[in-house]
């Protein structure tokens, strides 16, 4: 692999906002530096839509990160009421099971049928990266490690019918390992080397992500709360550019 990713392409700032004034402030701040948004519970459960039409009205590519998890006839209704908005990327909870990815996963291809021609991208949340192991044997099996829990997860997703999965950096080497390209792995958890980890737990840079085979990457506050976002965005990018070729990093 001679030439690295392109930051741009598959870095999405995380939209964490309290409303939509302050949401589309930072996205105008960043300009052209930036393609990919999330929009999560807080800023969808303030402005729902129209978040994503503003950012779709602005050229943005759109990650809606619901994290759905319910019975599965009430996920599909979720996923059929997006009808209408360019949304790229959705989440579900792999730990719905089988039944509600499938549903999801083929509600959301049905979408792509209807007028809009949208059909979003499902990825199913293995691991959320607040959690670092030690919560786990009140909720799952004891006897298993945490990546061992996310790889279960991950592989159930994909026999579901999901697109992808979102999980920490620190299980890629083992998802890429199991479930190889064009499974896609979107990752959050991502910081530089002088940024707060803030309740993210299980962290690695953005190169070790890119070079770990992360599809893409999800950065909010380092990027929000800088000072000059755009310097920031830039920082980012030539962490990856001065970076060793992913062949020497995963030797």
């Amino acid at each position: 692999m001679s030439e690295g990713p392109r930051v741009r392409d598959r870095l999405i700032v995380a939209l964490d906002q309290p409303d939509l004034d302050r949401a589309l402030g930072h996205v105008d701040r960043l300009g052209d530096s930036i393609l990919w948004y999330k929009v999560g519970l807080q800023l969808f459960a303030k402005a729902g839509r129209d978040a994503v039409q503003a950012l779709a009205e602005r050229h943005k590519r759109i990650f809606l990160d619901l994290k759905l998890h319910d019975i599965p006839a009430t996920v599909e209704k979720a996923v059929r009421a997006l009808e209408g908005l360019p949304v790229s990327l959705l989440t579900i909870h792999a730990a719905g099971g089988p039944a509600m990815i499938a549903a999801a996963a083929q509600a959301a291809r049905a979408l792509g049928d209807g007028a809009s021609g949208h059909s979003p991208r499902v990825l199913a949340v293995t691991m959320l990266t607040s959690l670092d192991g030690t919560e786990i044997p009140a909720l799952w099996n004891p006897n298993t490690s945490l990546e061992e829990k996310v790889l279960g997860l991950a592989r159930l997703a994909r026999e579901a019918g999901a697109d992808g999965v979102v999980a920490s950096p620190q299980e890629l080497a083992a998802l890429r390992g199991t479930l190889p390209a064009p499974f896609l792995i979107v990752t959050p958890g991502i910081r530089g080397p002088g940024d707060a980890a803030h309740d993210q737990k299980r962290t690695l840079s953005l190169p070790e992500a890119f070079a770990l085979g992360a599809d893409y990457v999800v950065v909010g506050r380092p990027i929000l709360e800088a000072s000059d976002p755009k310097a920031a965005v830039a920082a980012f990018d030539a962490s990856v550019a001065s970076s060793p070729p992913p062949e020497r990093m995963n030797a």
